[in-house]
């Protein structure tokens, strides 16, 4: 296989996985559990499977004291995105949610601006204009309900909590960190949080039925490890840009499962307004890059001539 098909491919798969997190918590939420108990388990087993593979490989884990403060802020940030995006759930559909939580690159363009004095472009700000009609245009439901507040702000106080982590984990402090190690020990501080919201574990709740807990060890596996390696590696084959860009399809797989299985529906307004917010993104992801991939897309359709030929 050609290694940037092979990176498209694990792109696709990256961002695909990770928005199979509402498939496996729903149903969890359905029997029960909140987004605490689910998180915790989400972290831990996830903790399990990247420890596992850190020392099939013979890494260590010893880091340096210094570092333990900014991954211990790094952890606190995944883990109150991961838990604004999960409570949300409870509020509005799935799909919709995690559709706002793909604003984040705008919001990383906007930090970027304000505290490393990066410039703005006209396109970023007519992508910020978009993003904030694409939101808009949600503001009810399929059901002629309004969009939920208190779940509109939860799924945008994700977005700028992994914005935040976007940032701080590109600092040079975590240059020097293994990404495997890294990943660990976001992971572990995370958990702490769940560990302190739910009375140190005396309020843990677990699945009242044993397949159940297939969904956690998925939810751990699918949209947490895998999701993270193929993204690792499909940077490493096509880059950081047509990645980012990929990561469309994870509002869209969300979306898809919520109207699959749990009888999420959406309007035609809404299918505009997602569409809105993902082209929004993307265009400021692509960046400069614009230019030239509509340059590329123009030479895959020539135009032909009156006499039939190419021009």
């Amino acid at each position: 296989m050609h290694t940037k098909t092979k990176g498209y491919l694990l792109g696709a798969i990256a961002s695909a996985t990770y928005g199979m997190s509402p498939l496996f918590a729903l149903p969890l939420y359905h029997n029960g559990m909140g987004p605490d108990s689910v998180l915790f388990f989400r972290y831990l087993f996830a903790i399990l499977i990247v420890g596992t593979m850190l020392i099939a490989r013979g890494h260590g884990l010893r880091i340096e004291r210094s570092q333990l403060l900014p991954l211990a802020l790094l952890g606190l940030l995944m883990a109150l995105s991961s838990l604004s995006l999960f409570e949300s759930f409870n509020h509005m559909a799935a799909g919709i949610a995690c559709t706002i939580l793909f604003i984040y690159p705008i919001i990383v363009a906007v930090l970027m601006a304000l505290f490393f004095r990066e410039r703005i472009t006209w396109q970023t700000a007519l992508c910020i204009l978009m993003a904030l009609i694409g939101i808009g245009l949600l503001y009810k439901t399929a059901d002629g309900a309004p969009l939920s507040l208190a779940g509109s702000l939860l799924a945008i106080g994700s977005a700028l909590s992994y914005a935040i982590y976007i940032v701080g984990v590109n600092r040079p402090t975590f240059k020097a960190i293994p990404t495997l190690k890294l990943t660990f020990y976001v992971l572990l501080f995370g958990l702490l949080l769940f560990l302190f919201r739910l009375d140190f574990g005396m309020a843990i709740q677990t699945p009242e039925h044993g397949y159940l807990w297939l969904n956690l060890v998925a939810l751990a596996l699918f949209p947490t490890a895998i999701s993270f390696f193929c993204t690792t590696a499909a940077i490493q084959y096509i880059g950081s840009t047509p990645t980012a860009i990929l990561g469309a399809l994870e509002p869209l797989t969300a979306l898809f499962f919520g109207l699959l299985f749990f009888n999420e529906r959406l309007t035609p307004r809404e299918v505009l307004g997602v569409c809105i917010i993902i082209l929004a993104v993307t265009l400021v992801i692509a960046g400069n890059q614009v230019p030239t991939l509509l340059l590329r897309l123009r030479k895959m359709f020539p135009r032909i001539g009156q006499s039939g030929k190419k021009s």
